[in-house]
């Protein structure tokens, strides 16, 4: 989809999200070479007009890495808030950010975290990038900024260094995808 703000300095919400698969000798995480960008990113892309962040995280996900919503576990500290009366709660992000996308506009991107143990049921989208890639931590760290931005690194890194050991396994259904009709006033 294009983005829906264009004028200079306006501002987008994305979302990502940073997967790492714990069935092997040591965790890996996935990164996908960013067909316009260049560089490797995590999945991910903008929330659409008529949908929740959930909602487009579930739709990118599928797009960009075969990887459906019940394949995965969301990563979620343990002291959170677990429910609300009539709102659609959402996980919590590793990182929330916003940066410039160069000469445009900006992207406030939420960013969650995933473990899975499966490879993905789907096939990657049409005209999506067929390169994905899975690293270790130590692989990660050692590519060049020229093939990854810093910060991708850095909130994998969070997510070895602390969301992996310490924050809970979550299944992915406790988060609803659409709204419930008598939520609505």
């Amino acid at each position: 989809m294009p983005h829906i703000h264009t004028g200079e300095n306006e501002h987008d919400l994305t979302v990502s999200a940073y997967i790492a698969r714990t069935d092997t000798d040591e965790p890996k995480v996935l990164v996908h070479m960013h067909k316009k960008l260049g560089r490797l990113l995590a999945i991910g892309g903008h929330v659409e007009l008529l949908e929740t962040p959930w909602q487009a995280l579930a739709h990118e996900l599928e797009e960009e890495s075969g990887y459906s919503l019940d394949q995965l576990q969301v990563l979620q500290p343990s002291s959170r808030i677990k429910k609300l009366s009539k709102v659609a709660l959402h996980p919590y992000p590793l990182a929330v950010n916003t940066h410039s996308i160069p000469q445009t506009h900006f992207h406030t991107d939420l960013e969650y975290g995933f473990v899975t143990t499966t490879d993905p049921s789907h096939a990657i989208g049409a005209g999506e990038s067929l390169d994905l890639r899975w690293y270790t931590q130590v692989e990660l760290n050692g590519l060049d900024s020229s093939l990854i931005y810093d910060n991708t690194k850095e909130i994998y890194n969070f997510l070895f260094e602390e969301a992996l050991p310490n924050w809970e396994k979550v299944n992915t259904d406790e988060y609803l995808l659409d709204f419930p009709e008598e939520y609505k006033d």
